[in-house]
């Protein structure tokens, strides 16, 4: 049983692994595995894995369950008292797993863990310093894009921790689940953070836990924007807490029509189209969330002004 639990999901992503499986063997903190799930991949990475990284756990699936299904595979094959997911296009600092572990010793009501996420090619700006949640229901990344200029230096609660390089303590897991399938890919990151948020755990951000990270690297401008559409929804069927909805509603519905329209106005555009599609099927979401969200609003256990003051206003 090791201490930490690393899992990659994968797909055909053959020409990161060596950066990614080298920064790991660097840690200083060495009591971890690492899972490598590949959904299916048809580029060689299994026996390119199996051949250069021996000490790296595989699990083939032979088909691609997204970005969940690979994750929750890597999850019931690991052992560590915390869990780490990890994107394979990424390198990690050499104090990564050491910051992230002593990040927990210091926070004991913390259940999970960001770290500072930074543009692989662009090394002084960030892709998240952690994920924000709005009243209006959109979610995103603290400082994308930004420049790193110190101000983001400080460890803080945020709301939740990005997919990317998003770190677990296992007892909440035990607690609320790990990943929602349902999601398949995005948000799926900011609903483990709700959800977590509503338990009564805590997310911290911490700016010593160092990732490089070549965006988008393994995904796409339409799937993303497809699943963007769709998930925003999901999260407000499943986790925003009635009450809240009873005070928020015009503003998540002024969020989503805005969405809307900007997608119209680039119609032409797949991307555009996709985000549509997305919203619609996020609408049809709502009988699908149903039971889910009675499970999670049965976990709840902060109130209303607890859980919004986690939540970022509106911009």
């Amino acid at each position: 049983m090791s201490k930490i639990s690393v899992i990659i999901p994968h797909f055909n992503g053959k020409q990161h692994l060596d950066m990614c499986f080298h920064a790991l063997r660097a840690q200083r903190f060495t009591d971890f595995e690492t899972i490598l799930v590949d959904n299916g991949s048809t580029d060689g990475s299994q026996a390119y894995a199996r051949d250069y990284f021996p000490e790296v756990i595989l699990i083939e699936l032979g088909i691609n369950r997204g970005f969940t299904g690979a994750c929750n595979a890597g999850w019931k094959a690991s052992t560590g008292e915390i869990v780490i997911l990890l994107n394979n296009d990424t390198e990690v600092d050499p104090e990564w797993l050491a910051e992230i572990t002593s990040a927990f010793e210091r926070h004991p009501e913390a259940g999970i863990v960001a770290s500072k996420m930074l543009l692989f090619d662009k090394r002084d700006h960030f892709h998240t310093a952690g994920d924000f949640y709005r009243l209006d229901g959109i979610p995103g990344n603290r400082g994308v894009w930004q420049e790193d200029a110190g101000q983001f230096d400080r460890e803080e609660r945020v709301f939740s921790a990005c997919g990317g390089s998003s770190a677990y303590r296992r007892p909440l897991l035990d607690k609320i689940g790990f990943l929602d399938d349902d999601f398949f890919f995005s948000c799926e990151d900011v609903d483990m953070g709700f959800r977590a948020n509503l338990a009564g755990w805590k997310t911290i951000y911490v700016p010593t836990a160092v990732v490089y990270h070549k965006l988008k690297a393994t995904g796409g401008a339409v799937t993303g924007s497809y699943y963007d559409g769709r998930n925003f929804l999901y999260l407000i069927w499943k986790n925003y807490p009635s009450s809240l909805l009873r005070r928020h509603w015009r503003k998540i519905f002024a969020a989503q029509w805005q969405i809307t329209r900007e997608a119209l106005h680039h119609w032409r555009g797949e991307a555009a189209r996709a985000r549509l599609r997305g919203q619609a099927a996020g609408l049809w979401g709502i009988f699908k969330m149903r039971r889910k969200r009675k499970q999670v609003q049965a976990l709840r256990v902060v109130d209303d002004e607890e859980l919004t003051a986690v939540f970022t206003d509106l911009p």
